[in-house]
This record gives C-alpha cells, sequence and structure tokens, in this order.
C-alpha cells in the first residue's frame, strides 16, 4: 500500500452543486431584470403586443435559469432581496397593462368625502354637486373601465382606497405610490411565508421541501401584483397567515381563531379566499369548523358595518351578478360550452352557462373538501376548478395558485403564468378582440400538464 493515499472527493451530479460565489450571476439577474421590469413599467403598453411578449418571455427565460437551480438557504436569502428589490422598480410607474386603479382612486375619493363608494353609479356622480365635492375629475372618470357599475370591491380594499386618497390628495400618481407600499409590504409578507415550510407552520421533511422563489421571482407575479396594482397580494397574504395559525399543533387551538381572522381580512380584499371554507371547515371538524366560519364571518361584517345600507347588498350583488353573466375574457370550458350553445341556439348562452358553472364549482369544492389530501392540495385543486369554470380569468387571477403550487410543488401554475401574457393580444386590435386560438394554445398545454401531474405523477396524499 502507498504510504500516502490522495483523498478523492466524489463527484456530485452537476445540478446538485451550488455556487460558491453566486454574487457576479446575482448582480446580472438584478441588472437585466431591474431593465425588463423598468421597460415594462413605464416605456410600453398593451397594445405593443411583439415588445411586452419579447420582455416578457426575456424576463421568464432568465426566471427559469434561476428557479431550477439548487440553492442553499443563506443565497435564496439573497434571491428574496433580489425578488424585492426587482418590485421596487415600479414604485413610481403608473400601470399601463390595467387600468383598474381608476376605479380604486375614485372609490376612495368617495370614502374621504365621507359618501359611501357603494351607493353610486360613476355614470350618475359625473354631472352633480357630488362630483365637485369629492374631488373627482373627468380625466378620471374617463379612465374608469366601469363607470356603469357599482363597485365590488370589499371593506378592507376600500380602506386601502381611502387610504391613498386621503394621502394623495389631488395627485392621482401619489395615491397609486401609496396603493403600491401596501402591496409591497404584503409581497415581502408572502416572499418570507413560502420561504420555507415552517413559516406556513408545516412540519419540515424531506417530501415537504418548498421553493419560495418560484412564486418571488416570477415575472407574471412582480408585473401583475406590484406593476398592474392588484391586491391579490394582500389577500394571498392573510390567506398564508391564515394557514400558518392554522397549522401550529403545539399551541393547539389557542390560533384557531387568529387563523378566522386572517380569513376574514383577507376576504374583505378580495371575496375569493371563502372558496377555502369547506375545506378548512373539515380539517378542522365540524364542530371548531362551525365556530371558524362564524368567526370569519363575523370579520367581514365588523369590516362592513361602516358601509351598511339597504342599497349595499343590492348594489353590490347587481354588480356581481353582471360580472358572471356578462363578462367573460380568456376562459376555457366556457368558450367550449359558449360555441355548442352558439350551434344549437344561435345566441350566446352565458346568463344560464355563469350561473350554471358556479353551480357546479360550489359541488366540486365541497366535494373536494371530503377527499384525503393535504389541506394546501384541497386548497389548490378548488381555486383550479374556479378558474377552470371561470367565464373570466384575467392574468393577475392566476398568481394566488402559483403561490399554492409553490406549497404543493406542483408546477402548472407556473406554466399558466407563462402563457398568460399571450392574452394581451386581445388589445394590440382596436376595438379589443380576443384570439381564441391563442386561448386554445394556452388551455391545451395547461390541461395536459394539470393531468400528468394529478393523475400520472401523483398526489400529495399526506393529511396534515
Amino acid at each position: 500500500m502507498p504510504l500516502f493515499q490522495r483523498h478523492q472527493t466524489p463527484k456530485l451530479p452537476l445540478h446538485t452543486l451550488p455556487d460558491k460565489q453566486p454574487i457576479g450571476w446575482m448582480l446580472l439577474v438584478l441588472l437585466s431584470g431591474s431593465i425588463g421590469y423598468w421597460w415594462i413599467g413605464y416605456e410600453i403598453d398593451r397594445t405593443q403586443l411583439k415588445t411586452l411578449i419579447l420582455v416578457y418571455g426575456s424576463l421568464f427565460l432568465v426566471y427559469g435559469l434561476v428557479v431550477t437551480r439548487s440553492w442553499n438557504a443563506a443565497q435564496t436569502r439573497w434571491w428574496m432581496g433580489i425578488a424585492v428589490l426587482l418590485r421596487l422598480v415600479f414604485l413610481f410607474s403608473t400601470p399601463v397593462l390595467s387600468d383598474d386603479f381608476f376605479r380604486f382612486v375614485w372609490d376612495g375619493r368617495l370614502l374621504v368625502a365621507g359618501v359611501n363608494p357603494y351607493l353610486y353609479l360613476p355614470s350618475n356622480v359625473l354631472h352633480s354637486p357630488l362630483f365637485l365635492s369629492a374631488n373627482l375629475s373627468t380625466a378620471l372618470y374617463e379612465g374608469l373601465n366601469s363607470p356603469n357599475y357599482f363597485t365590488v370591491y370589499p371593506p378592507l380594499n376600500q380602506l386601502f382606497f381611502g387610504m391613498a386618497a386621503w394621502i394623495g390628495g389631488d395627485n392621482v400618481q401619489l395615491s397609486v405610490v401609496v396603493m403600491r407600499v401596501i402591496i409591497l409590504m404584503a409581497e415581502v409578507g408572502n416572499c418570507w411565508l413560502l420561504s420555507s415550510p415552517q413559516n406556513l407552520g408545516i412540519r419540515p421533511s424531506a417530501k415537504r421541501k418548498i421553493n419560495g422563489l418560484v412564486y418571488a421571482l416570477n415575472p407574471l407575479v412582480i408585473v401583475e401584483l406590484t406593476g398592474n396594482l392588484h391586491f391579490e397580494a394582500v389577500t394571498l397574504f392573510f390567506v398564508l397567515l391564515a394557514v400558518r395559525w392554522l397549522n401550529r399543533p403545539w399551541f393547539k387551538d389557542s390560533y384557531l381563531t387568529a387563523s378566522a381572522v386572517a380569513l376574514g381580512l383577507g376576504a374583505s380584499v378580495k371575496l375569493l379566499p371563502l372558496i377555502f371554507l369547506p375545506s378548512l371547515v373539515r380539517r378542522i371538524g365540524w364542530q371548531k369548523g362551525i365556530i371558524y366560519g362564524g368567526v370569519v364571518g363575523a370579520t367581514m361584517v365588523g369590516l362592513f358595518l361602516p358601509f351598511l345600507n339597504k342599497s349595499l347588498f343590492t348594489n353590490v350583488g347587481a354588480s356581481l351578478d353582471l360580472y358572471f353573466q356578462k363578462f367573460e375574457f380568456n376562459a376555457s370550458v366556457y368558450y367550449l360550452l359558449r360555441e355548442v350553445g352558439y350551434r344549437i341556439t344561435g345566441y350566446n348562452l352565458i346568463q344560464s352557462l355563469g350561473p350554471v358553472l358556479s353551480l357546479i364549482t360550489l359541488g366540486t369544492v365541497s366535494w373536494l373538501a371530503f377527499q384525503k389530501r393535504s389541506l394546501a392540495e384541497k386548497m389548490l385543486l378548488s381555486l383550479t376548478v374556479y378558474f377552470f369554470l371561470a367565464t373570466t380569468v384575467h392574468p393577475w387571477y392566476i398568481t394566488t395558485l402559483v403561490a399554492l403550487g409553490v406549497v404543493t410543488r406542483h408546477w402548472y401554475p407556473v406554466l399558466w403564468s407563462l402563457m398568460l401574457p399571450l392574452t394581451y393580444v386581445a388589445y394590440a386590435s382596436s376595438p379589443y378582440h380576443e384570439n381564441l386560438r391563442v386561448v386554445g394554445v394556452e388551455y391545451i398545454l395547461i390541461f395536459g400538464l394539470f393531468a400528468y401531474e394529478a393523475f400520472l405523477k401523483g398526489i400529495d396524499w399526506e393529511t396534515n
């Protein structure tokens, strides 16, 4: 035997080797990402389809290179910091891919003036004394995409609008910045909660590894939430907080009330979290579940109290009814049924199909609640069914699905987020026209990967 035997380090597969000095790589991603997001936030609009798709595609390419590599805990924290910095690029921009912010400012100014925003149509306010007394403007009115509909934004969202209008005063841009800061704070919380299973109260294990960078660095998430000013970010924060406080067994039931309040706050920003209630009630049992649901309801009622009026539910209900029976965009199953309806009856059956698909969604979500699957899996599938059967699926809707995909380790929400920028092809022509071939390609790919992950690859049968 040789006196000195040379030690040989075992070779590891290349994809498992973490970078020892990723600073250069991180700076490159930060620089390229900042340029891309600056371009989207300040230089182009949704009618410039080719440029928009090119920039989006470049951002997704860089994103894919990052999230498919292995990073240690310290490196992941650095990437989370970069994700926050990339969101800050949009801080002083005016949303160009969405005009919803005009309604946010409109409702906020009504609230600051002491007026209940649920009671008045913008088209009726335009030529009334209230128009001047509430500090409204013609430019603000012309930016509204639904002047003939009552507002449908829940009370906590209205309070955010009012805060932004109070600070912003006559300056719409300042109001936008205030709302963006609120969304940024929620996004910091989302990135932290999704950075490890422990943050969500899930017991760590080999199967429970999650990659929070899949959400934090996702271009659609960054552009649609921080850039385009959509409050799904705030809703998601409260939903993740509700899950965190529900999954803390060492505190037994002491966190159940806090979890219910968090879910109620989330539903008071956007109503969608209510779809998770059947699974949550099933998770904790009927007796505690009824109390849990009662706390959620009490939280929402408490926030609605300042706005209570005999016309409130009528007006909001009318707008929601129109949403389900008139609005249509980027749908899947509904578009197929609509085509069948055209061939049979000769006209659009949305007034019947909308309510019917909603009932099917409700039944499916209730059925999922009784399945032997993890809570996160039930939440993911419930939301997926809702979007598959919806008449309207805007790009920012899918951001919550991306977050739930992180927790459950499913990739079809990420593929969906990659395809959604293509829906802006509808705005490349005037008047607005949706390209159903693009929609068809989108959903063929989405349904294909969903079927593979749900039925062939397998699902998460753990019950924690």
